[in-house]
């Protein structure tokens, strides 16, 4: 938005120093196994008018080559990319500065680059909207530091519960080898363990696959799961990997066969998400924006109220960082599947979780008293999921006009996988990532699919869809009103990293990475938290952490705080 300034109020020495987020400054950080190569560069060159960025992602992007550690404003680096996606002004790119620390993120594939333009979109947006609740024409400068972002990709990991690593993926979410190649399977939750099973035949009267009831690390895994991943690499031994693909499937289980990228570029649901935009946003209405009470607060979001209905990684990552920036988040679950306790420590940071049956008349009536007061409705399930608890856009900006929904999924939202449930492990095996990764294992004696070095089109498309829902609160305020909708896509963020963002990958070797000036310890109704603090930081305007850490999953009051 041009009426923003890109001067900062500190001048250029505040966007020429990139600070770590959450205070861990770039000397702190320099001794994190960088062995000192870190090197602060602009994210944009907006100053530059003849070298602003060209086409947004999927519209025939001009990819140009990196010199050195400076780049200008073009389409040489994923920032410009991100920024025009969520529709910024690229001026505004001026204000980035980015400390580089190379080989954090390791792949055969841009996976750095994609993190730091998706944070970098995101504190970006995130500091246009400061300036529109303090009325400010002075936009704050904003700092992306590599090792923040690294930290932060790697949340799920980095967490320790009381000393206790979490569990993030039960025994049978995983690759198997089948006749003719691989398929990768996800079973984490109790029902989806029940399904996999149960489609493998090897289910128990009640489908539960066991026996036992009890469960292990925060996953929905059993204590028997070992013995029956024998069962089940020897049922997947002697099929084909689409057939296992489409059994799970119509059990209503999650399986998908590891595919070469040549072999994606031929299957229909690739031809349905290559058409859409990365981001994917439309207006509904001309409602007035929805009036915002108070003080914004450290960040900006204070007054600012998010009904969270997602799963597991890519939305709960946004309305995790949203509740950072001061909202008040209520995470909403069925009570009958619950979300995995080692998950929700992680991204329930700055948030509340209570349990809510839709299909219930009561459940119903709760949630319309919490809507009449919602400014933002943010979803994790399929396309058309939730439409018959009238929760689809339309129906929801109906009842409350004014509302930004936010919708993300993991196939998109055409083509004949858009009703399929995904996560990202599986998109990575369905677009040809996981063949990618392997080969460049291979040289190292591994024969088998490989992985990103982080779950990046979870991560990535969190931080772009709270970036795009920051957008949408700021073109509310300063353009046209109306309710808004935002879409967003696994899969297609899986289309920008394999052919749209620059491919100039980190070759170098990987560098011995502490997160720990990127952390924070914290006691918490779940016991004391080891978390990894937010990359999002612009200038003095962004809280240093959470200041609600998260309890049992399902516990808090149906109501606002």
């Amino acid at each position: 938005m041009d009426q923003f300034s890109a001067a900062g109020e500190d001048g250029a020495a505040e966007a020429a120093t990139a600070s770590g987020a959450s205070g861990a400054s770039s000397a702190d950080a320099g001794a994190t196994g960088d062995n000192g190569t870190s090197a602060q560069t602009g994210a944009g060159g907006g100053a530059d008018p003849g070298t602003g960025p060209g086409p947004g992602p999927g519209r025939g992007v001009e990819r140009g080559a990196e010199t050195g550690n400076r780049t200008g404003g073009g389409e040489s680096e994923g920032a410009p990319q991100a920024w025009a996606a969520l529709g910024g002004d690229p001026a505004l790119l001026a204000r980035v500065a980015r400390t580089r620390r190379p080989g954090l993120l390791p792949s055969a594939l841009p996976v750095q680059e994609l993190a730091a333009a998706t944070v970098t979109a995101c504190a970006l947006a995130a500091a246009e909207f400061s300036c529109v609740r303090e009325r400010s024409a002075v936009l704050p400068s904003v700092q992306v530091d590599d090792g923040a972002v690294a930290a932060a990709f790697h949340s799920e990991r980095h967490l320790r519960i009381d000393g206790r690593d979490p569990v993030n993926f039960a025994p049978l979410s995983r690759y198997w080898r089948t006749s003719d190649g691989w398929v990768r399977t996800h079973a984490n939750y109790p029902h989806h363990r029940a399904r996999l099973l149960g489609a493998l035949g090897l289910g128990t009267e009640d489908g539960s696959g066991s026996g036992s009831t009890g469960t292990t690390g925060g996953t929905g895994a059993t204590a028997d799961d070992e013995a029956f991943a024998a069962k089940v690499a020897a049922e997947f031994a002697g099929r084909e990997a689409v057939e296992v693909e489409d059994a799970v499937f119509a059990a209503g289980g999650l399986a998908v066969a590891v595919r070469t990228p040549h072999a994606w570029l031929a299957h229909p649901q690739r031809a349905a998400v290559v058409n859409a935009p990365l981001v994917a946003t439309s207006r509904l209405d001309n409602a007035p924006p929805l009036p915002l009470d108070g003080r914004p607060g450290p960040g900006g979001l204070q007054g600012l109220r998010v009904l969270d209905l997602t799963r597991v990684l890519a939305g709960p990552v946004a309305t995790r960082t949203l509740g950072l920036l001061g909202a008040d988040v209520l995470r909403i679950d069925p009570p009958q599947y619950p979300e995995l306790t080692d998950t929700y420590a992680d991204t329930g940071l700055g948030k509340r979780s209570t349990a809510l049956d839709l299909a219930s008349r009561s459940g119903q009536a709760t949630f319309e008293e919490l809507l009449a007061s919602a400014h933002v409705v943010v979803t994790g399930y399929r396309p058309g999921a939730l439409d018959r608890f009238g929760l689809a856009p339309e129906s929801l900006a109906d009842r409350r006009p004014g509302l930004v929904v936010g919708q993300l999924c993991a196939w998109g939202g055409s083509g004949p996988w858009q009703r399929r449930r995904g996560f990202d492990s599986l998109v990575q095996a369905a677009t040809g990532i996981a063949h990618i990764e392997g080969e460049a294992r291979a040289a190292g004696g591994e024969d088998a699919p490989g992985a990103m070095p982080a779950q990046a089109l979870d991560h990535g498309s969190g931080y772009l869809l709270a970036g795009a829902l920051l957008r949408c609160l700021t073109e509310q305020r300063t353009g046209t009103g109306g309710s808004r909708v935002v879409r967003l896509a696994l899969a297609r963020t899986a289309e920008w990293l394999l052919r749209e963002l620059p491919r100039e990958q980190d070759t170098g070797p990987a560098h011995p990475f502490d997160p720990t000036p990127w952390t924070a310890e914290a006691d918490s109704p779940l016991g004391r938290l080891r978390h990894v603090r937010s990359p999002v930081a612009f200038g003095r305007h962004t809280p240093s952490t959470w200041t609600r850490m998260p309890g049992p999953p399902g516990t808090d009051p149906s109501a606002w705080s």
